[in-house]
């Protein structure tokens, strides 16, 4: 891991001066395009939502609630074998085209990848509006920027290397994934809220671990002034970041959200 000190000391002071202001940007590019994803996932979370319920019955292909009725659209996507893709996709598209588009694509490829995955990943969860209150949703929402930011700041500003860690929770990552999918099957409320419990303090640590590991990936390239690599790099990060607030928000509705009756 690079160390930002050892950096700074081996260059001049007006180099040094350009790499705290290249980190400053940098890191503020990270947490705007993450802060963008966020905005495009909400706004497609609700919009789905919102064609999905109806109060009207006429049209009307099944019953939700009393009073609450699915829509063609809501039964293709909630009640049909087309969940499955809908809840598997953000996931196959991170393991099989994000690492590809790394590589291959440029920065502005790469941009549009990230915000169409944020997309996705909003109709993936546009359902906890048919299921939460959105009080509950909001409240939750705002528990965990506040928890994000503390870890984020900490992970940015701690001297002591996360990188051991970060192995550890990402060993963690797959078999919360691997229990996730076989609960599918179990429907076990015990498995379900350890599973939640789990997964809020892997996404936790992992907050911090990527804001770090933004941060020295940022220091050991800046040397070098590869700027199409950097802005790469910041959106990579801003994805880690983004998936961590994500599942965090996720788990902790489990424990937080207030289900509609």
């Amino acid at each position: 891991m690079a160390d930002y000190q050892t950096i700074r000391a081996g260059v001049s002071a007006t180099d040094a001066a350009q790499i705290d202001a290249g980190l400053r940007a940098h890191m503020n590019k990270v947490y705007a395009t993450m802060s963008g994803g966020m905005l495009i996932t909400a706004a497609a979370a609700w919009a789905i939502a919102d064609l999905a319920v109806t109060n009207d019955p006429t049209g009307a292909t099944m019953a939700l609630r009393d009073g609450q009725y699915l829509t063609g659209l809501g039964e293709a996507l909630y009640a049909t074998p087309l969940r499955w893709v809908v809840m598997f996709a953000p996931l196959a598209f991170i393991l099989f085209g994000w690492g590809a588009l790394m590589r291959r694509a440029s920065a502005a490829a790469v941009s549009l990848g990230f915000f169409a995955f944020a997309a996705l990943m909003g109709v993936s969860m546009s359902s906890i509006f048919l299921v939460f209150t959105s009080f509950s949703i909001v409240q939750t929402f705002l528990v965990t920027a506040i928890a994000f930011a503390s870890l984020s700041l900490w992970g940015y500003t701690t001297k002591r290397s996360l990188s051991g860690m970060g192995s550890f929770l990402i060993m963690g990552v797959i078999g919360l994934v691997v229990a996730m999918i076989i609960n599918i099957f179990l429907q076990s409320p015990a498995m379900m809220f350890a599973i939640s419990a789990l997964g809020v303090l892997i996404f936790a640590g992992l907050t911090a671990f990527y804001t770090q590991e933004i941060k020295t990936t940022y220091i050991a390239h800046a040397v070098h002034g590869d700027q199409e690599w950097l802005d790469k790099a910041a959106i990579d990060g801003a994805l880690s970041l983004y998936i961590s607030f994500l599942n965090m928000f996720q788990f902790l509705l489990m424990f937080m959200g207030q289900q509609q009756e």
